[in-house]
C-alpha cells in the first residue's frame, strides 16, 4: 500500500499553531510515502513565511516531498520582485524544479507550475506542458497510479468558482485523460471534493477523477469547509485506490470524514 498526503494551501503567515501541531500528529501517524504542497505555501511570499514553511516540512520529515508554487508563492506588493525573480522566495526553500516528478514502483505523480508572473490570482497551463505531461503519462508502467498535481483547479463543482479554473483546462483534461491520467489534483478555492471527469479522453466512458484539498492549516477557510487534506491510499497488486477526506477540529485534531473508492481505468487512449 502506498499512501500519498496533499496538503494544499497552507498559507504560511496566516497559519493556526494548534492546526499545524495536529497535522503534522496526523502525518507522524499515517506515515506517508509522499507529501504533495499543492500551491499556495505561504501568505505573501515572503522570506519569513517561506522559513516557517521549510521548517514545517523539516518536522514532517517525509521520505519524499513533491511542491508546487501557487500564486501566493509570488511577491504581490513588490513590483520589481515579482517582475524579475519572482520565485526566489520559493526556490530557496524548495529549489529550482518547477515541474516536479516523483515516480516509484506504485505512482507516478507529475507537478505542473500554473503561476505566472503576469496574472495576480489566475493560473494558466501552457500547451508545451500540457504535451510533456502527456508524453510522461503515456511512458507510465502499468501498475503505476498516474497522478497530475497543479494549483489552480480544472474543475469545479459551482458555477461560483467557474472564474477559478485554470486557463487551458480543456486542453489539459482531455490530453492527459487520453494519454492514461487517473487524477488531477490541486487546491486554491480552499474547497475539497472528488468528482468524476467521464466527458474527456478518447476511450468512451474512461474516467478520470478530480481531487481538491481545502486550506489544510490557515485561517483563511471557507464557511462550508474547515481545515482540511487529503490521504490517498493506493494498492497496485489489486489497482484499489482510495481517497480520504480529513478535517480538524478544535479539541480533537484531524479526523477522517469521508471516504472515496477510485477504481484506476487501465483501458488504452
Amino acid at each position: 500500500m502506498s499512501v500519498l498526503l496533499q496538503i494544499s494551501d497552507p498559507h504560511f503567515g496566516t497559519e493556526q499553531a494548534p492546526v499545524v501541531d495536529a497535522l503534522l500528529t496526523l502525518a507522524h501517524a499515517q506515515r506517508p510515502d509522499l507529501v504533495v504542497l499543492s500551491g499556495d505555501i505561504t501568505q505573501r511570499a515572503r522570506q519569513a513565511q517561506f522559513a516557517a514553511a521549510r521548517r514545517f516540512v523539516e518536522r514532517l520529515a517525509p521520505p519524499a516531498l513533491l511542491a508546487i508554487p501557487g500564486n501566493h508563492d509570488i511577491p504581490l506588493f513588490n513590483p520589481v520582485a515579482r517582475l524579475l525573480w519572482p520565485y526566489a522566495g520559493y526556490r530557496r526553500a524548495f529549489g529550482d524544479d518547477h515541474a516536479p516528478v516523483h515516480e516509484d514502483a506504485s505512482m507516478l505523480v507529475l507537478g505542473v507550475d500554473t503561476t505566472r508572473r503576469w496574472r495576480h490570482v489566475d493560473g494558466e497551463v501552457s500547451a508545451a506542458q500540457v504535451e510533456a505531461v502527456a508524453a510522461r503519462l503515456r511512458r507510465a508502467a502499468p501498475d503505476q497510479l498516474r497522478v497530475v498535481v497543479t494549483h489552480q483547479p480544472l474543475h469545479v463543482p459551482s458555477a461560483g468558482d467557474a472564474h477559478n479554473l485554470l486557463h487551458g483546462h480543456e486542453r489539459a483534461l482531455r490530453r492527459w485523460a487520453e494519454s492514461g491520467a487517473d487524477i488531477v489534483m490541486g487546491g486554491h478555492i480552499h474547497l475539497p471534493y472528488v468528482r468524476t471527469l467521464n466527458a474527456y479522453g478518447g476511450v468512451q466512458g474512461r474516467t478520470l477523477w478530480c481531487v481538491q484539498a481545502g486550506t489544510a492549516v490557515s485561517s483563511r477557510t471557507r464557511r462550508e469547509a474547515p481545515n482540511s487534506v487529503n490521504l490517498l491510499r493506493y494498492d497496485p497488486r489489486g489497482r484499489s485506490c482510495h481517497v480520504e477526506r480529513w478535517d480538524y477540529a478544535a479539541g480533537s485534531g484531524f479526523g477522517r470524514v469521508d471516504t472515496v473508492a477510485i477504481a484506476p481505468d487501465r483501458r488504452d487512449a
